[in-house]
């Protein structure tokens, strides 16, 4: 799953560790968010949204598999 949390983030003047504070989770979250090697839970992913004033689909692209 791609994101645009390192975008948005720097759109908004923030660090990663104030992201981090602002959520309530570790600096390294936020960097494997950043670099796709973590998917949020819902929560997490409705806090981002939330605090950047977009809907979940505008901050994450979900890809369905091409596998399938």
């Amino acid at each position: 799953m791609e994101n645009k949390i390192s975008q948005l983030r720097q759109e908004h003047g923030l660090t990663q560790q104030m992201l981090a504070e602002r959520l309530s989770v570790s600096r390294q979250t936020i960097i494997s968010l950043e670099t796709g090697r973590y998917n949020p839970s819902i929560r997490l992913a409705w806090q981002i949204s939330h605090l950047f004033g977009k809907t979940i689909e505008d901050v994450f692209i979900f890809q369905e598999d091409e596998k399938k």
